[in-house]
């Protein structure tokens, strides 16, 4: 079963929040799809570290911008100097599954795996463990939901979904940056993008900067655009 009317009902949209919320009032395992602190965007890219996630991470820092990357399992253990470069230049790393499953289909103890076995690989590489994920497919239920509280996660969706792969084209990547505008007009906030995409690197990436940067927002990381201390995206690995 996917979400509940109550749970969809206390998803954190900042249109709704009153002027005294803080990212503390927002239990862990609840789904967050917006960012609640005034003229910020959160970019975040999901799958990777790839091949491209480099010049993605170039882009960034050319444009002085950072961002959330929501890591696979076997991505991570294939590329863990990218990972340390996302840390040293304050970009931030959350969980994305190991295997990319949808988690509505897994019973408890799966998803507990698939949380926990990411885990593993990320430890021995940046020496903590996120508190942020994102569920594949953006399912969730009731159990997901309370699995992930039990274990410590803040469930993060969004609010803008570039469909980046299915326009991975020169021409076909236009898409994908006009429903980036069209979603951000809108009053969307938390950007779903992916490092494994070239067209979203080449192309996709350095447009959505520059709009953000015409209208006056700044691009950071989810943890930044809710308001969260540094301190809080991870907890210690031991």
């Amino acid at each position: 079963m996917r979400a509940s009317l109550s749970l969809i009902l206390t998803t954190l949209v900042s249109s709704s929040l009153s002027s005294t919320f803080t990212y503390k009032d927002a239990p862990f395992g609840q789904v967050i799809t917006s960012c609640l602190e005034p003229n910020t965007i959160a970019l975040t890219f999901d799958d990777g570290p790839s091949e491209y996630t480099e010049h993605f991470l170039d882009v960034l820092r050319d444009y002085g911008a950072r961002a959330t990357f929501f890591v696979l399992g076997e991505a991570a253990q294939q590329h863990p100097e990218i990972l340390r470069r996302m840390q040293d230049e304050h970009h931030q790393i959350g969980s994305h599954t190991y295997d990319h499953p949808s988690l509505p289909t897994l019973g408890h103890d799966a998803i507990v795996a698939e949380m926990t076995r990411l885990e593993d690989v990320l430890i021995p590489i940046i020496e903590e463990v996120p508190t942020y994920m994102r569920p594949p497919f953006f399912d969730v239920s009731d159990e997901v939901l309370a699995t992930m509280s039990e274990l410590g996660y803040r469930v993060v969706t969004g609010s803008i979904d570039t469909k980046d792969y299915e326009h991975d084209s020169k021409d076909g990547i236009n898409i994908s940056f006009d429903k980036f505008v069209s979603e951000l007009d809108a009053g969307g906030s938390i950007v779903l993008s992916h490092d494994i995409h070239y067209w979203t690197g080449e192309t996709l990436l350095e447009r959505m900067l520059i709009e953000i940067s015409e209208r006056g927002l700044t691009a950071t990381t989810v943890g930044d655009c809710l308001g969260e201390p540094l301190d809080a995206w991870y907890r210690p690995a031991y």
